[in-house]
């Protein structure tokens, strides 16, 4: 039994249709992310799910139950927030108590719980003192330690990291991951943070314009976007307008400008029925500068470098390669090459993927 799922879901605001046709089914345990730039319905979804808006149409399962006329106190699910929400007249113990006052729970089994859900977060000695007292990275565990300790049937996540500053947002994402593993909840979380959906993700779901664009494990929406939005949100591609010339068994032609014709891999270009307009999609991180011959089955073509993005450990080259700009995400392991240097650029046709155009 799924543990969430949207029907056809649609939410308006006045004219304004904020979520088209929603369908969503969220496995049991599943670390489920919505992923989107602002304004593309994620946390509408997430909202509508926790019961604190009503969907227009469709509706909503939680563990198999229609929950649309169910209020939020009734669905027995954990949420944290972007400002975490914490009570500041309240120690930390009383926060994470406030919602098992409200679930039948024998006032002598509060503490132990309480207890139990600070040393989950790694925060076991925090609870008498009050939030201001604590670092945002604090305060966020103590946010998530309230949400788990009511043992909620689905946790929900808005952006919960977006307030950490970025190392900190690279360690918490590593907890809460652990957390969340740990106690099998069934998890959906909100971000429009590609990295952190990348990381944490057993399933994303990649939003735009109100509209599910595409669903899959990390590894699948990256590897082979269902669409030019997907290709484009989910990291840096090239995107060359084409045409597909022929399509084999496991196999497809495709003929692009700078790399001429190239047998992609079928499974990186599901979608392709037939010969016909197609576009290239080629990873930033899998075009490479060399200035050494390319090995067999690699495809070469000259260029120069532009412009030099450097960033520490990789940089990012804009290329001129006739008259198309590329860019190239590449390691480097000493200097970067100089603007204006001569390259070969050196790609993999079974690195590439491929849409209809």
């Amino acid at each position: 039994m799924s543990a969430v799922t949207l029907n056809n879901i649609v939410k308006r605001f006045g004219n304004f249709t904020a979520v088209h046709r929603s369908s969503l089914e969220i496995a049991e345990g599943a670390f489920v992310t919505l992923l989107g730039p602002s304004g593309c319905g994620k946390t509408t979804n997430l909202r509508m799910i926790a019961g604190l808006l009503d969907p227009t149409e469709g509706e909503i399962l939680i563990g198999g139950k229609r929950v649309n006329d169910v209020p939020i106190h009734k669905r027995n699910l954990g949420l944290v927030f972007q400002n975490y929400a914490l009570f500041p007249h309240k120690t930390v113990a009383e926060n994470v108590a406030f919602g098992l006052k409200y679930r039948d729970v024998p006032s002598s089994d509060i503490p132990r719980r309480v207890q139990e859900a600070l040393e989950l977060v790694q925060l076991p000695d925090v609870g008498d003192r009050y939030p201001k007292a604590l670092s945002g990275g604090q305060q966020q565990r103590i946010a998530l330690a309230r949400a788990i300790v009511i043992e909620p049937d689905v946790l929900l996540l808005d952006e919960p990291l977006s307030a950490l500053d970025a190392n900190l947002r690279e360690d918490m994402r590593v907890e809460l991951k652990r957390i969340q593993e740990r106690i099998g909840v069934t998890t959906v979380f909100v971000t429009h943070d590609q990295s952190e959906a990348l990381a944490m993700s057993d399933q994303i779901v990649v939003m735009s314009a109100g509209r599910v664009e595409q669903v899959g494990a990390p590894e699948e929406v990256y590897n082979t976007p269902s669409s030019e939005f997907v290709a484009n949100f989910l990291g840096a591609s090239n995107i060359l307008e084409g045409k597909c010339t022929d399509i084999g068994a496991d196999k497809v032609a495709i003929e692009a400008p700078i790399f001429g014709k190239l047998a992609i891999p079928a499974e990186k270009a599901p979608l392709i029925k037939g010969p016909g307009p197609a576009k290239l999609v080629v990873r930033a991180e899998k075009l490479q500068l060399s200035q050494s011959p390319a090995p067999d089955g690699v495809v070469s073509v000259p260029a120069y470098v532009e412009t030099v993005d450097y960033q520490g450990q990789a940089v990012r080259y804009f290329v001129r390669a006739g008259d198309t700009q590329l860019q190239a995400i590449n390691m480097i392991d000493g200097h970067p090459f100089a603007e204006g240097t001569e390259v070969n650029l050196l790609l993999r046709p079974q690195d590439c993927a491929a849409l209809p155009g």
